[in-house]
Order: structure tokens, then C-alpha cells, then sequence
């Protein structure tokens, strides 16, 4: 795959919502003080848009939010959460279950449980609200802004990672992380690149040492 360079010294990141954030996804955040996130695209099947990446005490998982209408000719903002489906209950179950023993659970879980708590008309909405959320605990602040408008071709000084972080390139490539190994729950082989949920529950306020930045 071809690495993506940025434009002659970007200030601001321009990148989709994602859901439950990947670890590659956050370090290009705590990379730039100011991110745009695109509001205006149509919705991409089979990306981070709606699913995440946990460690399990087998496996690792996809947590999928089941949406309504998932075209590529849908506005995000107007993407439908499927709450026909108990994809809440089941997303909070399965993060009990893999993080109930993690050192920093018991403090970072009220925070996300009240998210399932909810039903959510708009995926765009849960993003921005997990996102929220992420950054907030992490105590990284950034200036996060909507676009108002979707540019094919993104004005000078924006480094413009729409869609290249993705489920595909999930282990293969990475656009900003460089993974630093730390302690998981479960096995002996470092899982890299999970959602940064599981770098949260592990290791709470030292979590922003292992998102490295190029």
C-alpha cells in the first residue's frame, strides 16, 4: 500500500467519525490540536464507521452498530442506527465480560455504559458521543470541528485521511501509530491496533504514552 504523505506542514487533520476509535485513528487526534471531521461524505460500508476491534478472552472481536439504509448514497448524517436489533446490550455485555477485570474498568465504565443506556437515532450522533467521550478521558484536547461541506479536494493545509484507516489495513499498515506493546487482559501475544477502549481500560492515565506519533 502506498504511504499517504501529508501536504507541506498540515495544521489540522481532516478524517471521518469512527466508532470505538482504533489506537491509529487516536494517535493522528493527539498528533494535531485541531481535527475536522467530516460530516458531508456518504456512508462506506465495511469500515470503522460502525464497528470496533475488542480483545476477548478468546479472540478478537468486532463490535458492529447495525444500521438502517447502509448505502454509499446515504449522507452520514443521515445513516439510521438499526434499534431493532439488542446491539446495545450486546456491545455492553461483551465489553463486561473482556474489560470487568482491567485495572481501570471499574472508573472509565459509567462513562460508556450510560452510551448503551440509550437508543440512538443516528450513527453520526453515537460517534461524535463516544468520541467525546474518548478524548475526554484521555484529558487530550483538541479543537474538533464539523466540516460544512464535503470537499473531493481539501484545501492547503489539511492532511486529509478520509477512509484511509481502515478494517482492511488494520494490521498491515498503519497511517500514524507505531505500536508500543502494554499489558491486555487476556494471552500472551500484544493484540495492536484494537479499539482504544481496550488501551483505556488497561491502562488509564498512562494511555496516551503508548499512542506514539511519527
Amino acid at each position: 500500500m502506498e504511504k499517504y504523505q501529508p501536504q507541506p506542514d498540515p495544521t489540522e487533520l481532516l478524517v471521518e467519525l469512527h466508532y470505538l476509535p482504533c489506537l491509529d485513528y487516536v494517535s493522528g487526534l493527539v498528533q494535531f490540536q485541531r481535527v475536522r471531521l467530516e460530516a458531508n461524505e456518504h456512508y462506506q460500508k465495511q469500515s470503522y464507521r460502525n464497528r470496533c476491534y475488542v480483545l476477548t478472552a478468546n479472540k478478537v472481536d468486532t463490535l458492529t452498530v447495525p444500521v438502517h439504509q447502509g448505502t454509499h448514497h446515504l449522507p452520514i448524517r443521515e445513516l439510521r442506527v438499526d434499534n431493532g436489533q439488542p446491539w446495545q446490550q450486546h456491545h455492553w455485555r461483551c465489553l463486561q465480560s473482556a474489560y470487568s477485570k482491567a485495572p481501570f474498568f471499574e472508573f472509565y465504565a459509567p462513562e460508556f455504559e450510560r452510551v448503551y443506556q440509550q437508543n440512538w437515532t443516528f450513527l453520526f450522533d453515537l460517534n461524535v458521543e463516544v468520541l467525546t467521550i474518548c478524548l475526554n478521558l484521555l484529558r487530550v484536547k483538541v479543537d474538533v470541528n464539523l466540516t460544512e461541506w464535503y470537499e473531493k479536494e481539501p484545501t492547503v493545509g489539511l492532511f486529509d485521511v478520509r477512509s484511509t484507516i481502515n478494517p482492511r489495513n488494520r494490521l498491515e499498515s498503519y497511517v500514524f501509530y507505531q505500536p508500543k506493546p502494554y499489558q491486555q487482559n487476556f494471552g500472551f501475544d500484544f493484540a495492536p491496533n484494537l479499539s482504544i477502549i481496550d488501551l483505556l481500560f488497561c491502562q488509564g492515565p498512562l494511555a496516551t504514552e503508548f499512542l506514539s506519533l511519527k
